[in-house]
């Protein structure tokens, strides 16, 4: 019962942890205003820990990657990586005698982790912002949902002409993110998952 609690209460805050540091870091990548109130909650929320990264990754170069904010993807993959260890660990995973073959394992199920909540980010940004359009496009928030999937819409727009005036490239991306969580991601994950617990 209290490893269910702890559990809970760490996939709630790793989790939103992770969600802030990868949201900070598509903002950047698309240009999102930091202006806006919404990219200023997260700046406030993520900075204790992305200014130490940011000086350690300008130590180290950016790792050879210019132009892109490496150490709030970083951090998004070290939060990423502690919730799966603890989790595994509070499911009765040995992981102390499990030997050094595991943790590449691990940290492909982070990475995948990862991954699936970049999808689901834009996932909902796209949905959201499908709504709105239609119940209030002129919201607050409106200026950073065209920001975030600006880029990916725009891409799509180039194959999925115009059915009688409506754009359906956000429904050929909707459609196409579950696809790719429900057919590959998420059956992935849970197969590496899988072969750590036999």
């Amino acid at each position: 019962m209290l490893n269910n609690a702890i559990l809970f209460l760490l996939q709630t805050v790793l989790g939103l942890f992770t969600l802030a540091f990868l949201l900070r870091f598509y903002f950047q990548l698309t240009k999102v205003s930091f202006q806006n109130q919404a990219a200023q909650l997260i700046v406030t929320l993520t900075n204790f820990a992305v200014k130490p990264m940011r000086r350690l990754m300008m130590a180290l170069g950016n790792l050879g990657i210019p132009k892109v904010d490496v150490s709030t993807l970083l951090l998004a993959y070290i939060t990423q990586f502690i919730l799966t260890v603890c989790t595994l660990w509070l499911k009765g995973f040995p992981l102390l005698i499990a030997g050094n073959s595991i943790w590449p394992t691990i940290l492909t199920v982070t990475l995948i982790g990862i991954i699936s909540m970049s999808i689901t980010i834009f996932l909902y940004a796209v949905l959201i912002q499908a709504v709105l359009s239609w119940v209030n496009p002129h919201t607050p928030i409106a200026p950073i949902l065209n920001s975030l999937t600006n880029p990916i819409l725009r891409f799509l727009r180039k194959f999925i002409p115009l059915a009688g005036n409506i754009d359906l490239s956000p429904l050929a991306f909707i459609i196409t993110a579950q696809l790719l969580l429900i057919t590959i991601l998420i059956p992935v994950e849970n197969n590496l998952l899988a072969t750590l617990v036999r």
